[in-house]
C-alpha cells in the first residue's frame, strides 16, 4: 500500500499555488531542479500526472485539481493544529484558588500573593474573601488550595488542614494628618481620649490590643469597630479615628491612604498563616508565597 509523502504533497501544493516550479523553489528555498525531481517522484508514486505544460507555465490536470483540494484541507487542518498547540502553550495556567479572611490586611495579602504570579508555570489567581469559618468549609471540600488567615486553624473544627506560619510583626498606629496634628503628648499617652477605630471581634489581634491598652491604662474613644481591614483604613484616611495595621506594611499604608505614623506597638504581634490541606507544601504557588513571606514581607519590617 502506497503511503502519502507529505513533503512531496507540500511541494506539489506550493507549485500549484505559485503556478511555477521556479517560484515554488524561491518560497521553499530549494533549487528548481530539486522541486522538479521531488514532484516527479510524487507523480510516480500516485501513478498520475498532476501538471501539464501551458505555454511557459504549468496548469493542473483534473487529477491535480482534485488532489489540490485535499491538500488545501490537509494543510489548513495542520495550521489549526499548530495554532491550538501554540494557544495551549501560551494560555495554559494553573488555577490557584485562594481564600482571604476578612480580617487580613488586603495590602499584606497582595504582597504575599504577588510572588505566585512569577512561578515557572503560569498561575491564574482566583481569590475569595469571607469569614474564616466559611473559607475553611470551602477548603475542606477542596474549593480552595490555600487560605490566608490571621490565626491558626481552630482545633475544634472537624476539618483536615494544617497551619503554616507565614510571618509575624508588631502593629503601627496611624492617623490622618489633620487628626495627628490635634493629638497632644507623647506616644502612647496621646491615645487617651483620642478617637480610635478598633478591629472587629473576628480579628485575632483585637484581644491582644485591648490587653495592651488596659495594661498601659489607656482609654481611647472607640468610635467604630471593623472586621474588614480595608474599611477601617478608609475610615482612618477620612480622619474618623486612629487605627492600627501591621508594621510590615507601614510605609505602604502611609503612601496609599495618605496617613502618618503616630507610634508603634511592638508588644502586640500580628501573625499570618497559610492554611492548607497538605502537611508539606508542594503546590508551586503556595511554596512561592511561603518563601517570599519569610524573606520579603516579614523579613524586614518597614
Amino acid at each position: 500500500m502506497t503511503t502519502l509523502n507529505f513533503k512531496h504533497l507540500r511541494y506539489f501544493w506550493m507549485v500549484a499555488k505559485t503556478g511555477s516550479i521556479a517560484r515554488a523553489g524561491e518560497q521553499l528555498h530549494l533549487t528548481p531542479q530539486s522541486i522538479s525531481g521531488q514532484l516527479g517522484e510524487f507523480e510516480d508514486s500516485l501513478g498520475t500526472k498532476l501538471f501539464r505544460r501551458a505555454g511557459r507555465g504549468l496548469e493542473l490536470t483534473e487529477a491535480g485539481r482534485r488532489i489540490l483540494g485535499h491538500a488545501e484541507e490537509i494543510f489548513a487542518i495542520g495550521d489549526e493544529l499548530l495554532d491550538a498547540v501554540h494557544e495551549q502553550k501560551t494560555t495554559k495556567t494553573l488555577p490557584f484558588n485562594i481564600g482571604i479572611a476578612d480580617s487580613v490586611s488586603k495590602s499584606v495579602a497582595c504582597r504575599l500573593l504577588e510572588p505566585a504570579l512569577h512561578v515557572e508555570e503560569p498561575v491564574r489567581l482566583i481569590c475569595r474573601e469571607g469569614r474564616l469559618s466559611s473559607l475553611l468549609a470551602d477548603l475542606a471540600v477542596h474549593r480552595l488550595d490555600m487560605l490566608i488567615a490571621d490565626r491558626a486553624m481552630p482545633t475544634k473544627l472537624n476539618v483536615r488542614g494544617y497551619s503554616h506560619l507565614l510571618g509575624e510583626c508588631g502593629l503601627t498606629v496611624f492617623a490622618a494628618p489633620a487628626l495627628a496634628a490635634r493629638l497632644t503628648g507623647e506616644f502612647p499617652a496621646l491615645l487617651n481620649n483620642a478617637p480610635f477605630l478598633l478591629p472587629g471581634e473576628d480579628v485575632a489581634v483585637r484581644p491582644r490590643l485591648l490587653q495592651w491598652l488596659d495594661k498601659h491604662n489607656l482609654r481611647p474613644l472607640i468610635v467604630g469597630e471593623f472586621d474588614d481591614s480595608a474599611l477601617i483604613k478608609a475610615f482612618g484616611q477620612a480622619g474618623a479615628g486612629l487605627f492600627v495595621a501591621p508594621t510590615a506594611i507601614a510605609e505602604q499604608v502611609c503612601r496609599q491612604y495618605n496617613v502618618v505614623e503616630v507610634g508603634r506597638i511592638d508588644a502586640v504581634v500580628e501573625q499570618l498563616y497559610a492554611i492548607t490541606t497538605e502537611r508539606r507544601l508542594t503546590h508551586p504557588a503556595i511554596v512561592a508565597v511561603s518563601e517570599a513571606a519569610k524573606r520579603q514581607v516579614f523579613g524586614k519590617p518597614a
